[in-house]
């Protein structure tokens, strides 16, 4: 071992050197910490994994927002360029339908058949 001084030359008192004891062994449980941590593969993976849902979640919320936005802009363009006469009709037939539950039931099944048709066209081809 080498023989250390302290800054008066003369050789290190007890409490001095408890005190390098206690710092090298905080120093050594930190090196300690930081190689477990490394050679932890699981968690580094789930921390990995934890940063990019993060990351994922942030961009779709992004990408929603300024979808929501194009929409919205869209939707005043058509109707800054749709005629007052095809709104005001547009709106009538929608005032007629509201009451009628005849009126959705009918498109419904319309749809069914169309998309029945189409399925057995496709079929025969």
């Amino acid at each position: 071992m080498t023989h250390h001084t302290n800054s008066h030359g003369s050789a290190p008192s007890t409490e001095e050197l408890r005190a390098q004891v206690e710092e090298t062994r905080r120093e050594l449980g930190e090196t300690v910490e930081a190689l477990a941590a490394r050679a932890d593969v699981k968690a580094q993976a789930r921390h990995k994994a934890a940063e990019l849902r993060k990351k994922a979640r942030h961009r779709g919320a992004a990408a929603r927002e300024q979808l929501s936005g194009a929409a919205h802009v869209m939707g005043e363009k058509a109707q800054e360029r749709t005629p007052e006469q095809a709104r005001a009709k547009a709106q009538q037939a929608a005032d007629k339908t509201r009451g009628n539950p005849a009126v959705p039931v009918a498109t419904g099944l319309g749809l069914i058949l169309v998309i029945l048709f189409f399925r057995r066209s496709r079929r025969h081809r």
